[in-house]
């Protein structure tokens, strides 16, 4: 039994220096994307034209957001924008708020969404009919319960025509709303800099694409050419691979810092934290089963276990060189969890020190909510997002790589 723990313990040793070497290639990684991802306001600016921009919003149960949504749309200094809100059979005041400011502001195009078909997912349907309304040459797709400063159209427009772009996409400030979405996020966030960092994205030798839901501005002729929301209306995180459809496409895209200029919302209160995390993990179990399991098994280990494993070294301190060989090595992997964490909170995130002192926490509930998500890949509902509830396993999967 002995010899069973020590080749326990230096096992563990050795998995905790393979964990502490990817905490410093994720830091430093998070350190490239917040010193190198350029500004959505910072660029040379040049002379160019300003065709009309559609914006599109999916809109489904959304009464307590789309109000200051729609007005911060609304009060843009863009001089030729339209709004098309898509009432995405809400059961909630979202229409009446939506007919309420329509009368209000004349740019507000209200679109009341068909039955979903089967198939598709909610907001991938409600883009869809969104579009079928737009008259734009540019389409800015967005979320209802974003938030945006006064020039933001505008901005995007001249950065996209100042460097002959068919597509940019706009980081935003995550406004976390609960203590546990934000003692989560950051442990989330620094995978982010990682997977799909602005600098891979804006690499053009780099084959990774990605889109942030909350505000992607796309070409017309662009987005029908690389299938549209029809093209991923089976897709959980269709942004993702719209993102990765246009840069497969050859289309040049880039993705740029916003924090300053826009607010969304990922999490809203404990459930909607719990399905986001099931919703990540879904998609990848379906697309392939052992990749995911793989995938959970590294996070596990990446996010939670150097703490246990530091708890358990402590405990049994005495127990000769393999235990302080484990100690010293779940120390240095937790010392370096703390610290990524950490600049995400303060940097990515703008949260108080406090919140990444619960990294373990966070962790753990990472890794509880993908695990809850591979349990459930197969079941009949597998997915909740926004009151409806879908079955994944009919569908057919392209989704995004991590």
């Amino acid at each position: 039994m002995e010899l069973f723990f020590e080749v326990l313990n230096y096992t563990m040793s050795a998995i905790m220096v393979g964990v502490a070497c990817a905490w410093v290639f994720l830091i430093n990684s998070m350190r490239k994307s917040f010193t190198q991802t350029p500004y959505l306001d910072r660029f040379d600016a040049k002379k160019h034209l300003n065709p009309k921009v559609s914006v599109i919003v999916p809109a489904r149960n959304e009464e307590k957001f789309i109000r200051r949504c729609l007005e911060s749309l609304a009060s843009q200094d863009y001089k030729d924008y339209e709004i098309i809100i898509v009432n995405d059979c809400s059961e909630d005041r979202t229409g009446e708020i939506i007919a309420e400011l329509a009368e209000k502001h004349v740019n507000i195009v209200p679109v009341t969404a068909r039955p979903k078909p089967d198939g598709w997912m909610g907001k991938n349907w409600a883009c869809m009919e969104g579009f079928r309304k737009a008259s734009g040459k540019l389409l800015l797709f967005t979320d209802a319960d974003t938030r945006y400063s006064q020039g933001v159209i505008s901005l995007a427009v001249s950065h996209m025509s100042s460097l002959g772009l068919d597509a940019l996409s706009v980081i935003p400030r995550m406004n976390l709303m609960d203590w546990w979405t934000k003692i989560t996020m950051p442990m989330i966030s620094t995978f982010l800099h990682t997977w799909f960092s602005a600098t891979k994205v804006n690499d053009p030798t780099k084959k990774t694409g990605y889109f942030f839901g909350s505000f992607f501005i796309i070409k017309k002729n662009t987005y029908q050419q690389v299938g549209m929301h029809e093209g991923v209306r089976h897709e959980i995180i269709e942004d993702g691979v719209l993102g990765k459809k246009v840069k497969e496409g050859g289309h040049k895209l880039r993705m740029v810092r916003g924090e300053h200029l826009i607010e969304a919302v990922w999490a809203r209160d404990r459930n909607s934290l719990w399905n986001a995390l099931k919703r990540l993990m879904v998609p990848l179990y379906l697309q392939n089963g052992k990749e995911a399991v793989g995938i959970f098994v590294a996070v596990l280990f990446l996010l939670f276990m150097p703490f246990p494993l530091l708890a358990y070294s402590i405990v049994t301190m005495h127990g000769g060189i393999s235990v302080l060989a484990l100690f010293a090595t779940s120390l240095a992997a937790s010392i370096l969890i703390h610290i990524g964490g950490t600049i995400e909170a303060k940097l990515g995130l703008s949260l108080r020190y406090v919140h990444a002192a619960f990294a373990p926490i966070g962790g753990l509930v990472v890794v509880l909510g993908f695990l809850s998500g591979l349990l459930q890949a197969k079941s009949d509902e597998s997915v909740t997002w926004r009151g409806r509830k879908y079955t994944m396993k009919d569908h057919a999967r392209n989704s995004i790589s991590v």
